[in-house]
Order: structure tokens, then C-alpha cells, then sequence
């Protein structure tokens, strides 16, 4: 028997993500660009990056042998990581992502920063 989804829980015409926990390891490579592990073997690939309407982030993932696809959460910025975008926009140089590290630049999205790695909002821009 298949289970059909509600309109709502479809998004872009696709089947939502399954969520991934949130495990500092699998963030930790996420951010430094290893390899993830998919759940089922194989490996996940990034398809696209979102922003959260909070500041947080979604990596939505595909698995390399099931082609399920998975969400990865983002947690949003902390008061560090923005304090530290904040001085880098003051000394007139491009912010760049506190967790990808000084090879990824932030963007604009509106009024705001955000890592087009991760989805993550970093606040405002000036």
C-alpha cells in the first residue's frame, strides 16, 4: 500500500527530506567539505543549500546508492560567529564564513549575510 503525501508536505513538487541528526561529527565534515556517510552505504551528495526563516540553514542531500534524499540542519549563528562577521564588515574586508573558514565568503541575501555553503544567515549586512 503506498502513502500518499499532503500538498502541504510537498515542497518544490518534491517528497520532503529525511531529517539527518544534527551530530557535531557529520557537521564537522560537512563544514570542512569531507565526504559525508549516507544512513543506507554510499555517500551523500549536496544538492542544494536553503535558508532557514530563523537564521538556520538546510543542506538537502542525496544518497549516492538509494537516491533517497536527506535534510541536514544547520544550527543558526551564534553571537560569536556574528560579532566576528560584524568586525571583518568594519575593517572594510569581505566576510567570510566562521565555519567553512576564510575560503568561503559570505553573500548577500537581502539585507542580510549568509554562507551560500551552508545556508546559514550571519546578520545584517550594512
Amino acid at each position: 500500500m503506498t502513502q500518499e503525501l499532503d500538498r502541504d508536505e510537498v515542497e518544490d513538487g518534491v517528497a520532503p527530506a529525511i531529517p539527518l541528526p544534527a551530530d557535531k561529527d557529520l557537521l564537522k565534515a560537512f563544514y570542512s567539505g569531507h565526504r559525508l556517510l549516507s544512513p543506507l552505504g554510499g555517500n551523500l551528495e549536496l544538492l542544494a543549500v536553503r535558508e532557514g526563516d530563523d537564521g538556520t540553514g538546510r543542506a538537502i542531500l542525496e544518497c549516492s546508492t538509494s537516491s533517497l534524499r536527506f535534510e541536514l540542519t544547520v544550527k543558526k549563528a551564534t553571537r560569536t560567529e556574528k560579532q566576528r562577521v560584524r568586525e571583518a564588515q568594519a575593517d572594510g574586508s569581505d566576510p567570510t564564513c566562521p565555519r567553512h573558514g576564510s575560503e568561503q565568503r559570505l553573500s548577500r541575501l537581502g539585507p542580510h549575510w549568509f554562507c551560500p555553503q551552508c545556508g546559514v544567515r550571519y546578520g545584517r549586512a550594512s
